[in-house]
Order: C-alpha cells, then sequence, then structure tokens
C-alpha cells in the first residue's frame, strides 16, 4: 500500500512541476498582428439572415440547392459590407419608401435614407455578381 502512495505522490510531484515549468507565451510584449479590417459578417441575427434567404430564392425561381446556396451567399457577402444596424436601417427604408404620399416622404426623402438604400442596393449587385453563375 505504501508503494502505491509513495508512486503516486511521486507522479503527482513530477506533473505540477512538468506544469510549472511549460512555455507560456510572454504577454507582456506588444503584439506585431496587423488588425483584421472590421466585418460585420456575425453580427446579423439568424432569423434575419433566414428570411433574406427565403425572399431571396423566391425571387430567383423556387428552392433549389443552387439557389439556397447561391442566397445564402449573398446575405453573407451583404453582412461583408453593411453592418447589421445599416443593413436593418436601409431594409426599412426600402420596403417603406412605398408608402404613398405625404406618410412615405420620411422614408424617401432625408439623405440618410438616400445613402442606405444605395449602399444596400450596391451591396446587394456585388454580392448577386460573387454569387450566382450566370
Amino acid at each position: 500500500m505504501q508503494k502505491i502512495s509513495l508512486l503516486s505522490a511521486a507522479s503527482l510531484a513530477f506533473l505540477l512541476t512538468a506544469c510549472a515549468t511549460l512555455n507560456e507565451p510572454d504577454l507582456s510584449v506588444a503584439s506585431t498582428e496587423v488588425a483584421e479590417p472590421e466585418t460585420f459578417i456575425n453580427e446579423y441575427p439568424t432569423r434575419d439572415r433566414v428570411d433574406y434567404v427565403l425572399e431571396c430564392v423566391a425571387k430567383h425561381g423556387g428552392l433549389s440547392y443552387i439557389n439556397q446556396y447561391a442566397c445564402g451567399c449573398k446575405i453573407d457577402k451583404i453582412a461583408e459590407k453593411l453592418s447589421f444596424s445599416d443593413y436593418e436601417a436601409a431594409r426599412t427604408f426600402v420596403q417603406m419608401q412605398k408608402t404613398p404620399g405625404e406618410n412615405g416622404a420620411p422614408f424617401r426623402d432625408p439623405k440618410q435614407s438616400k445613402d442606405l438604400r444605395g449602399q444596400l442596393k450596391d451591396a446587394e449587385a456585388a454580392a448577386e455578381k460573387a454569387c450566382f453563375v450566370k
């Protein structure tokens, strides 16, 4: 019994010594890595991604593997160009600009509306070109 406990104690001491001598990175040295450009791809909620893909698939002739894949690609490309808050605002402006008369003016006329709608249109056109095979 003493041999087992002596062997266990020796093994434990060896493991603790080995763990204490592992080389850990020196965190006090400044990193020389270049920061990646900011991308927004992970900030889009799944629900909004799915809504976009379903609308896109419907516009492209219905559900098929190719359309589903291409539309998933398309929302990913848009997410690389626009933050979710900008995307959401642009989609709201696009949908609400169709409101007739004075009620639609706040969605059609402001500079922010025009800028965001233009950014969304450009992002969608670039994504369409990148993701759909013609």
